[in-house]
């Protein structure tokens, strides 16, 4: 039905660092003081990853604010981290952070968030019309309003 992207973000009114190529994107990471990101969520595991893969993780690591679950633009409100990494949807919705913008492509992992029914539900009819409710153009305007993309 939508896709969740990964993206970064800034206290409301800081400077808005340029992620726009992989090389700015490493750039703004290795600049900033501290860079928000969570432990275990599915953002988390993979931003971890990442600055191991692109050799950096030793820098940002000892300087990182490593949260356990929540909202990590949640640390950009109270000065923790200066930059924080999580979903464009979990980051948009803390009053007082603003979106850079998505990770660049080269480095951008969606989750996809889908719906099926079961051929012996209850009331089939119900549930298919629940779900062509989920395609319609409202719904594609609530995913965007809630940083999500609706599917292709």
């Amino acid at each position: 039905m939508a896709r969740a992207l990964l993206g970064v973000a800034v206290k409301r009114g800081a400077a808005r660092p340029d992620i726009s190529t992989p090389e700015a994107f490493r750039r703004t990471l290795l600049g900033a003081r501290s860079v928000a990101y969570s432990r275990y969520g599915a953002s988390g595991l993979y931003f971890a990853k990442l600055i191991q893969d692109l050799g950096i993780a030793d820098q940002i690591v000892p300087r990182a604010t490593i949260i356990q679950s929540g909202f990590t633009a949640e640390r950009l409100i109270s000065g923790e981290a200066d930059v924080a990494v999580q979903q464009l949807s979990e980051l948009m919705v803390v009053d007082g952070a603003d979106i850079v913008g998505p990770f660049p492509a080269e480095y951008q992992v969606e989750t996809s968030f889908t719906a099926a029914l079961f051929r012996d539900c209850a009331n089939f009819q119900a549930a298919e019309a629940f779900l062509q409710q989920l395609r319609t153009p409202e719904a594609e305007r609530a995913y965007f309003a809630a940083g999500l993309t609706p599917a292709d």
